[in-house]
């Protein structure tokens, strides 16, 4: 199996048409839904068809001008290879760059200790695993300046300074449009990282120390947020943000909360989560991401933070969703990761019509992904597969209607 797609593109029609179905989308008139593939940089690093130059992880971490090249390099495969419903070719308005930490920079910067792992995304240790009580004396981390997200912030100013002068395959490169640390993994997936797996045993049998250390994150994503934005402001006063903190679709996650029952959910965490939301995100239009079987908690996370989408993990049921959901909430969902990687093409698009054919597509909300973080070495050739899979089979019901009369 390929790293790189032998069928042509028409990259022009391609785009003219991926931009008229995500226009519909949003007017709720798409004739089918749309098809996503995204993946993080470790497709790039793990898979040596990519990564010539055999670079790890503590590379990227460690030196600004390898985090460019390797996201430069990383989107010109995707835009070039990958095929879905987002815009293919060299990209009209240039490479847009990010500060990129990975799933490590928030522990990192709570204080838990930066590990590497030789052919494997870096992870930390937790800090208060030995010494549940320190969290009363732990101070405040400095949002500019401590762990990863003041690494981020070095690589951001670096990049403003770098980009003007720099182009990737006759295009522009642009700094980075926010700063690692602007957003968060969730306050209750920081403090498993902090706590380790004990968190869950606080939470019914030390509340006080639980809540202590859920304020103390939930406080201090805050203060970071808003610095973070500032700083940005700071060095690119155009920013098209400039000055606002509260903006439409916030994005909040917090994987852990897939451990919990609904009741834990809702009594432990849900305040720290509406704490955020009520700070950050204008009403009704927050979108969240949960990976794993966290579908039990998507209503309350509708009903008590007025959530108007959802990024799927898996497993998920997709037309039962739909069904508690409604049809005006947002999902997107579709086939397993490892069924798009391992394939073969005839069960992606059988798993794909199955989708189909439930009542996820229902109200014309409903868009596919795999997953939500294609996996490393997936053959590209899976992925044209799932897209034409969609294209053929992911018409919204609206349209069929209109067809048949």
């Amino acid at each position: 199996m390929a790293s790189f797609l032998s069928r042509p593109v028409d990259f022009v029609r391609h785009n003219e048409e991926v931009r008229a179905l995500w226009d519909a989308f949003d007017r709720r008139e798409a004739p089918r839904a749309p098809c996503v593939v995204g993946g993080s940089i470790s497709n790039y690093f793990l898979n040596p068809d990519l990564n010539t130059r055999g670079w790890e992880f503590r590379d990227y971490f460690e030196d600004v001008r390898v985090q460019i090249r390797a996201q430069l390099e990383f989107q010109e495969w995707l835009s070039h290879h990958v095929l879905c419903d987002r815009e293919m070719g060299v990209p009209a308005d240039g490479w847009q760059l990010a500060t990129d930490f990975q799933n490590s920079w928030e522990a990192s910067w709570f204080g838990c200790e930066l590990v590497y792992h030789p052919g494997l995304i870096p992870d930390t240790l937790p800090v208060l695993a030995d010494d549940p009580d320190r969290v009363y004396e732990l101070p405040d981390p400095d949002p500019l300046r401590d762990g990863l997200v003041g690494r981020a912030v070095e690589f951001f100013d670096a990049m403003v300074e770098i980009c003007p002068t720099l182009e990737h395959r006759g295009a522009p490169v642009r700094p980075p449009a926010a700063i690692t640390g602007e957003g968060t993994d969730g306050p209750f997936d920081c403090a498993v990282k902090m706590r380790g797996p004990d968190v869950m045993l606080d939470m019914l049998a030390e509340p006080e120390r639980f809540h202590a250390l859920m304020d103390y994150i939930t406080r201090n994503i805050i203060r970071r947020i808003r610095a973070l934005k500032e700083h940005r402001w700071r060095r690119l006063p155009g920013s098209p943000d400039a000055g606002v903190f509260r903006r439409k679709n916030f994005w909040l996650a917090d994987d852990a909360i897939a451990m919990l029952s609904v009741e834990h959910y809702t009594e432990h965490v849900l305040p720290y989560h509406r704490r955020i939301v009520e700070e950050f995100c204008e009403p009704g239009t927050l979108f969240v991401h949960l990976c794993g079987d966290a579908t039990r908690h998507f209503p309350t996370i509708v009903r008590e933070l007025g959530a108007c989408g959802f990024d799927t993990g898996f497993p998920v049921d997709h037309g039962a969703l739909r069904r508690t959901l409604g049809p005006d909430v947002v999902i997107a969902g579709g086939p397993t990761v490892m069924l798009i990687k391992d394939g073969p093409a005839e069960a992606i698009e059988t798993e794909v019509r199955r989708i189909c054919e439930s009542d996820a597509l229902e109200g014309g909300r409903f868009y596919f992904i795999a997953a939500n973080n294609m996996a490393p070495r997936t053959p590209v050739e899976h992925v044209a597969a799932f897209y034409d899979a969609v294209r053929r089979h992911a018409i919204f019901p609206a349209r069929r209607e209109v067809e048949a009369r």
